[in-house]
């Protein structure tokens, strides 16, 4: 059987609860993010804003010079955490098969849900009617066979957005999918792939299996089921932590490589205190995270150690090489054993 799988997407929610609250800002460029002068990122924004060409992750000194009226927040994340409760409830009405991937969006296998006639298009109608009318946020919607691909579907008509793409309609909308559309696919990978003439998931699918592998290693694998639509990763109620990491923005740029290693060792303390909330797991390496001045990011990561600030200062000195600049943002951090490994260990001993 066929599964029925809906993204639902909040629009804009940070901003949305703001404007939710105080209806003098619906209609203005507004931004949830910090302050310029402490180099803040924007965290999310409304359409007015986005005219303007403002993203999320955007710093914000540049947002304001594209836009100097913007009206700035910080963000009330305990707020926001309250309505986001609400709505996950709301999901949970529905199918306790819900999985959360932030505050303002969630996956739901609706597969076996026989309110509604079993449409999940109907379905996707009622949440998004639920939500506005309890909460007053507008949610997307996206219902597809596949996980991937109903995300893509959540976004394919936002604001207040629904699409539905059935079993029999996937090959023909994968047909002229942009391949940067796709899970994974990033600047980097969409490079490599238009130097082999692949704009779209047509395209893709003309490559075998053997030379995807053999250009993009692993991942040429997954390459061939996404053209595919091809997904079938079920939807966790639990989700699984893959790692353990913390950062920080500098107020002031770390002019040299001496600055970055008098900053790790608090780097260092911070994310052994987090390992130690989450029971020290086990891990399968460590990674450092650089942003340089200019705002190129590199991820250095290292297979084998263990997390100390001798270990993560051997990775800093080769990620900081690799372009020699001040750098604005410093990371570390921890990748964990899988929880099937974990199990299989524990029955093991």
């Amino acid at each position: 059987m066929s599964r029925k799988i809906l993204h639902a997407d909040c629009d804009c929610f940070y901003a949305a609860v703001e404007m939710r609250d105080d209806p003098s800002l619906r209609d203005i460029p507004l931004a949830i993010g910090g302050s310029a002068e402490r180099r803040g990122v924007i965290a999310t924004c409304n359409y007015p804003a986005r005219a303007f060409g403002i993203h999320s992750a955007m710093p914000t000194a540049r947002a304001l010079r594209l836009c100097p009226q913007l009206r700035l927040l910080p963000g009330d994340f305990e707020r926001y955490r309250a309505v986001s409760q609400q709505i996950q409830a709301i999901f949970r009405e529905l199918t306790p098969l819900v999985e959360p991937l932030s505050l303002d969006e969630a996956f739901l296998d609706v597969s076996e849900v026989t309110r509604f006639s079993g449409s999940a298009t109907w379905m996707a109608q009622w949440l998004k009617q639920q939500c506005l009318a309890r909460t007053g946020i507008t949610v997307s919607v996206g219902a597809a066979p596949a996980k991937f691909l109903a995300k893509i579907a959540s976004d394919w008509d936002k604001p207040d957005g629904l699409t539905v793409i059935p079993p029999e309609g996937v090959e023909t909308f994968l047909h002229d999918l942009p391949v940067t559309r796709l899970h994974g696919v990033g600047p980097a990978t969409a490079a490599r792939l238009a130097a082999l003439s692949i704009a779209t998931c047509a395209d893709l699918q003309r490559l075998p299996l053997t030379q995807l592998v053999q250009e993009f290693g692993k991942f040429g694998h997954r390459l061939f089921e996404l053209a595919r639509g091809i997904d079938d990763r079920p939807v966790r109620i639990e989700r699984e932590r893959k790692s353990v990491s913390v950062e920080t923005t500098f107020a002031q740029d770390l002019p040299d490589l001496a600055h970055c290693h008098a900053a790790l060792a608090a780097l260092c303390e911070r994310l052994q205190a987090r390992l130690a909330r989450h029971g020290h797991p086990p891990l399968t390496g460590l990674f450092v995270k650089v942003r340089f001045d200019d705002f190129s990011l590199t991820t250095l990561e290292g297979r084998s150690g263990t997390p100390t600030q001798e270990t993560f200062a051997a990775l800093l000195d080769q990620a900081w090489a690799r372009r020699k600049r001040p750098v604005r943002l410093l990371g570390v951090g921890v990748r964990l054993v899988p929880e099937d490994a974990r199990r299989q260990l524990a029955l093991n001993l």
